[in-house]
């Protein structure tokens, strides 16, 4: 579960066809870095990050109206996502406890408000019970491709799978809910447990996709029921009332500060949710690949744009105070990407596409640095669904999700490739949703395939 507090240290990892650097174990890879084309829509999207380990009941995040310090006020209308994760590690005067997640909507206005779940899904980071949807922190190998089994590595992991598969975790299984005024619906309730684990941690992850028919507000909230039993549901509507906020952790450098950064993390609304784009050659409909690797950042943030000076970050339209003042990694934002490439050359070209992860820096560069060996802190771990790909033989992959495993560093594997004949065009589309437990930046990449 690691913590965005990054401080860009110069790590690379390996590439062909790169030059070694001064350093042995860093190397250089001679490309062209561009700006990602497009941008994030304006659906809303609640992020609720902060605290991560939560330590003591009280409101996580509330958008009530007249909720004192324990509020930002936002009006959530039609179209918007609730993106939450947490950590919980148990109390100090038992083994056995568990500590419920809550979320609580209700209409702003008089009358009654239809809320739909278009698409969710939620898992814990390990199960105590199997009934319990949960993607527990395995070693998988850089590159699976998935075919009916689930794949993940974490419930940041999962969750995005799962909203990338269109599947739903069976915790989710209520679609719809009729709203009242006077008082909030208690939507979901979901545990934390950690009896039984060693150590005494465990992580939930949810990504709710939903639509209101009217303005509502909604919070989500923490606190310990009796025993293993959840606590009633008037007992989260007086904690809602009560006004205690649960506390917050790593307050962030200040805005265009100078030295390291704190990034910290997210406690607030931010405005879009997905980031959809065609990626083509500055002023073409296509895209036309030369002689070396060209790569777009995926979840560029301050200090880590890769050169571009191009940060993807999703602003805050609300927050709490010393938390996060942007969504910096973009949790739970959906790319959706195509390619249309054309092979402008006069002979064929094999291209290959990949996910990768490069040494984070803001200087502009001809290039990108690696690392020579895999050993570093996993800095992506999730699935991505590519359409139009083949594999080293020609064979089409058809659409098909792969999760990743990428470490500090790393050449991202090869997603599949594509053979174009002078004149050639293929369209080729890559969807991720930029799971939690990853540390941005990566780069998107295509390059050329030596022929022999």
């Amino acid at each position: 579960m690691r913590s965005l507090l990054l401080t860009g240290a110069l790590i690379a990892g390996l590439m062909e066809g790169v030059t070694p650097s001064a350093a042995d174990d860093i190397i250089r890879r001679q490309q062209s870095i561009r700006s990602l084309p497009g941008q994030l829509d304006a659906v809303l999207m609640v992020n609720d990050n902060n605290p991560e380990l939560i330590k003591e009941d009280g409101i996580l995040l509330s958008t009530f109206p007249n909720g004192g310090d324990a509020s930002i006020s936002v009006d959530l209308n039609g179209r918007f996502d609730l993106f939450s994760h947490h950590v919980y590690a148990g109390t100090d005067d038992t083994l056995y406890s568990t500590l419920w997640l809550a979320l609580l909507v209700g209409p702003i206005g008089g009358q009654a408000v239809d809320l739909t779940l278009i698409e969710g899904s939620t898992s814990l980071s390990q199960a105590t019970h199997p009934d319990q949807t949960a993607a527990p922190f395995l070693p998988l190998p850089q590159l699976m491709r998935e075919t009916s089994d689930a794949i993940a590595a974490g419930p940041g992991s999962r969750v995005a799978g799962d909203l990338l598969k269109g599947r739903r975790a069976p915790e989710l299984s209520q679609k719809r809910w009729i709203l009242k005024p006077g008082a909030p619906t208690v939507v979901l309730q979901l545990p934390i447990p950690v009896q039984g684990l060693d150590p005494l941690l465990n992580g939930r992850t949810l990504q709710l996709r939903l639509h209101s028919s009217a303005p509502v507000a909604l919070a989500t909230l923490a606190a310990h029921g009796d025993g293993h039993a959840p606590p009633g549901e008037q007992d989260w509507i007086d904690l809602l009332n009560s006004g205690e906020l649960s506390g917050k952790e790593h307050s962030p450098s200040p805005r265009g500060s100078k030295g390291k950064i704190i990034y910290s993390r997210v406690s607030g609304v931010q405005v879009g949710s997905r980031w959809q784009a065609r990626v083509t050659d500055p002023g073409s409909k296509t895209l036309s690949i030369k002689n070396e690797p060209l790569s777009w950042p995926i979840s560029s943030l301050e200090r880590g744009s890769l050169g571009t000076g191009h940060v993807q970050t999703a602003e805050l339209q609300a927050l709490y105070p010393a938390t996060a003042w942007a969504a910096h990694g973009n949790y739970g934002v959906e790319y959706d990407l195509t390619l249309p490439l054309k092979n402008r050359e006069s002979v064929a070209q094999t291209l290959s596409l990949a996910l990768e992860s490069p040494l984070k820096t803001d200087q502009a560069s001809n290039g990108l640095q690696f690392r020579s060996s895999n050993t570093g802190p996993v800095m992506f771990r999730g699935p991505v669904e590519v359409v139009g790909l083949d594999d080293a033989t020609g064979t089409p992959y058809g659409r098909q999700t792969v999760h990743l495993v990428l470490r500090q560093g790393q050449e991202g594997p090869s997603l599949g490739q594509v053979t174009l004949e002078p004149g050639e065009a293929r369209n080729v589309r890559i969807r991720l949703i930029y799971p939690a437990d990853a540390t941005p930046p990566q780069v998107l990449t295509v390059r050329p395939v030596k022929q022999s």
